[in-house]
Order: C-alpha cells, then sequence, then structure tokens
C-alpha cells in the first residue's frame, strides 16, 4: 500500500482557515478577547484613541462591498456603523451575481470619481465592525503612515493569518502584510498602482502581491489591533471552490513578486500615541 506524502499549501498561502467553532474554542477565544479589552481599559487606549479620533481632520473615504443576500449577513449594521462616522463617507454595493469578488468591486470603482478621496474602505458581508470604527481606525492608520490597512481580527473571529488577530497592548502594528479581507482600507496614494483589481474570483494571492508592491514603493502597511473586528456568520470558502482559488492564485502570482507566507510578521509595534519613530515604536524581534 502506498501513502501519499501530504500536500504542502502555497506558499503565499498560511496554510489554515483560522476557523472558531467549537465549545471549547469558542470559550478559550471568548477569555482571550476578554483580556484584552480589559487590558486596554485599564490603560485608556480606547478612550484616548476615540478622542483622537473625532479631533482629526475630516477625509473622503468610498466604502464597498459585495453583498451575498441568500442567507444571513450583517451589511446593513456594518454599513450603518460606517455612516455615523465623522467623515464623509459613500458606502455603495451590489450582490455578488455570476462574477467573482474583485470583478465586482471593480464594477463598483467604476461608479465614482476617485480623485478627491482620501480612502477607499472594502468590507465584506459578515464582519461585526466595533462602535466607532471608522473614526479610530483611519486616525491610527494616519497616525502611523499606514497606506495600506486592516483592522485586527479578535480572537473569536475566523481569521488565517496569525499576524492579523488582535494583539494584547497595541494599538496598531506595521506589518509585511496585510490580506484582501473582510476588512481592507486603501488610502489614497495606493489607487493608480492597485486599482482597478485584477479580474479575480476568489483573490488568493493577490494580498501577496499587494505586500511585495508595498515593499517596492517603500509604504507602511499594517494591522490595527484598536479597532478589532469579528469576521463570522459564514465558513471561509463556503461559497466558492477552494482548489480553484488557489490555481486562481497560483495563474495570477505566477511571474510576479510576492511576499511568502513565512514573510507574513509584525514588524513594529506601535502601544501609544507617540510618533511611529519614537520610542514607543518597539521593533519586533520575530
Amino acid at each position: 500500500m502506498t501513502v501519499s506524502a501530504p500536500i504542502e499549501p502555497p506558499d503565499f498561502l498560511s496554510g489554515t482557515t483560522g476557523e472558531i467553532y467549537g465549545v471549547r474554542a469558542t470559550t478559550k477565544a471568548f477569555r482571550t478577547d476578554l483580556l484584552a479589552a480589559t487590558q486596554a481599559l485599564r490603560r485608556g487606549q480606547r478612550w484616548r484613541v476615540r478622542r483622537a479620533g473625532r479631533n482629526a481632520p475630516a477625509r473622503r473615504v468610498l466604502a464597498l462591498s459585495v453583498e451575498r443576500p441568500a442567507g444571513p449577513n450583517l451589511l446593513a449594521p456594518a454599513r450603518a456603523e460606517l455612516l455615523r462616522s465623522r467623515h464623509d463617507v459613500s458606502f455603495d454595493s451590489k450582490t455578488v451575481g455570476e462574477l467573482g469578488k474583485f470583478e465586482n468591486l471593480n464594477e463598483l470603482l467604476a461608479r465614482h470619481s476617485l480623485a478627491d478621496l482620501d480612502w477607499i474602505l472594502v468590507i465584506d458581508d459578515d464582519v461585526t465592525l466595533p462602535p466607532g470604527f471608522l473614526d479610530a481606525f483611519l486616525f491610527l492608520a494616519e497616525h502611523v503612515d499606514l497606506r495600506l490597512a486592516q483592522p485586527a481580527h479578535r480572537a473569536r473571529s475566523h481569521a488565517a493569518w496569525a499576524v492579523t488577530r488582535r494583539q494584547a497592548g497595541s494599538l496598531v502594528r506595521e506589518t509585511a502584510y496585510v490580506e484582501i479581507g473582510p476588512v481592507t482600507a486603501f488610502q489614497a496614494v495606493t489607487f493608480d498602482v492597485l486599482l482597478p483589481f485584477p479580474p479575480l474570483r476568489a483573490g488568493w494571492g493577490l494580498d501577496a502581491y499587494w505586500a511585495a508592491l508595498a515593499r517596492e514603493h517603500g509604504w507602511r502597511i499594517g494591522v490595527v489591533d484598536a479597532t478589532p473586528i469579528r469576521h463570522h456568520v459564514r465558513r471561509i470558502a463556503a461559497f466558492y471552490d477552494r482548489d480553484e482559488a488557489i490555481s486562481e492564485g497560483r495563474r495570477f502570482l505566477a511571474g510576479k513578486p510576492y511576499v511568502t507566507a513565512s514573510e507574513a510578521r509584525t514588524l513594529v509595534t506601535h502601544r501609544t500615541l507617540a510618533g511611529p519613530h519614537s520610542l514607543a515604536a518597539q521593533r519586533s524581534r520575530t
């Protein structure tokens, strides 16, 4: 009898779904979230960030989403939360239809002029945003000059990449990688390079390419820990074929530079609201 060796995942994927299911995993994640929230409360992080966010310059933001109307989703409350922001937010969405995610996003982008925008935010329809999300998120992203950013995942969130999970005691981290979803923010300087999106359906591997382009252009990219989201409701790759998503990623990345999974790590951790080059920015040893 011949036993086949396990197939190694492509080097542009994490190798895990990061899904949180079951009583034991959910209970452990809940305790982790509670500990991180308690630590942030004791340090006054939430209050300081919210106050700073309310006093930061107002920005023009275009928020885009592709919705799956069949079954439950969280797009309506997410939209309401974004529109409560002090920023000038335009929200546009469409149903998925026969197109893939990034094909749909390109249709949405074509409806809008990007000339006067400061940020574009892409959000999936199965995400819970914390109160006051956008004001705090954009303030912290701009505070350390991030050009491509995402909020951290809570411990109870489905998150394939360890680097994207919230780190207790951190406000924002500069990283070597930012994922394609469930929430991704693009600062205006990136538009000419990253938009429109490649006409991909699942988009696996696109974020690895973005990371390489960011490195090439000298952009800071990162994860905002102070505004953690919860990505839930549906399992990962529930509506498309995983093998085809991998194949699409291989085809897309062929001949292109990209950041591998082993490089997807934290570079700098910012624990206070001091400047990005101060002693408060503690460089990771990993």
